[in-house]
């Protein structure tokens, strides 16, 4: 697969470590609480940065990516790392404290599959436990550019599309049928019925760090003005989605 075909399809994952996920990770570290010393997937791992900083923090953290190169080269250097998808989890019921889903969960075949796949390995409470998390960053379907690229005139056209998330829904999934879009309520109607209840959720934008590697100045500015809208109404057009989600007893 060329990796224009496997970027479309599968998304890009973090291959450095800079500003925009060094936040993220801290927004993580902060929703998870103890469970960060606890049984911790990340599901999607791509070539492992996230999950490389999360086993800093507990020797039970574990890897999970469908692409085979990349469950490889993760596997490589971190080592419990497996190669599945997202809708057929090979874990116990019931076992992590923490699960991190990081822009994949737009990329599987059934995401309401996969959420339920999530739901279900992620730790029940009980007396010795507390319910399990759910960090979960997904595309907004707000924000002003479709990152992931369109598929136009019989081509992939890789790159940052203006407008494409604000067309109905119908010809949207036209020009992008590689990648779903989420609005809030979306994401609702995909843990309705699922014993997970919504601990937080909001919109981000991002760190632009690519704009500021270009031009420092103008990207810092641009970073603070879009980072300083998240608390205010205008974060709707946020780059992604962060929710926290916990397992509840199945008759709560």
């Amino acid at each position: 697969m060329r990796n224009l075909e496997k970027a479309a399809l599968r998304g890009e994952p973090s291959y450095v470590w800079r500003d925009g996920q060094r936040r993220r990770f801290e927004m993580i570290f902060n929703s998870a609480g103890d469970r960060a010393q606890g049984y911790i997937l990340d599901n999607g791992c791509g070539v492992g940065m996230y999950l490389e900083h999360l086993r800093a923090h507990t020797a039970h953290a574990y890897g999970l990516e469908y692409d085979h190169e990349r469950a490889r080269e993760a596997g490589a250097r971190l080592g419990t790392v497996v190669r599945a998808a997202g809708e057929h989890l090979p874990f116990p019921t019931s076992n992590f404290d923490l699960l991190l889903s990081h822009e994949v969960l737009e990329h599987v075949d059934d995401d309401r599959l996969a959420m339920e796949e999530i739901a279900r390995v992620l730790r029940t409470p009980g007396s010795e436990h507390q319910g399990g998390r759910l960090v979960l960053f997904v595309p907004n379907r707000g924000y002003p550019f479709e990152t992931h690229g369109v598929y136009w005139r019989g081509g992939y056209r890789f790159g940052n599309i203006p407008l494409v998330n604000y067309l109905p829904r119908p010809l949207r999934n036209r020009l992008a049928p590689h990648v779903r879009v989420y609005s809030a309520p979306d994401l609702r109607r995909l843990i309705a019925s699922l014993p997970l209840k919504v601990i937080e959720h909001t919109t981000i934008f991002g760190a632009y760090d690519n704009i500021i590697a270009r031009s420092p100045s103008v990207g810092k500015i641009l970073r603070g003005v879009l980072q300083a809208l998240e608390r205010t109404p205008l974060k709707c057009f946020g780059l992604s989605h962060y929710w926290v989600l916990e397992k509840t007893k199945p008759d709560a």
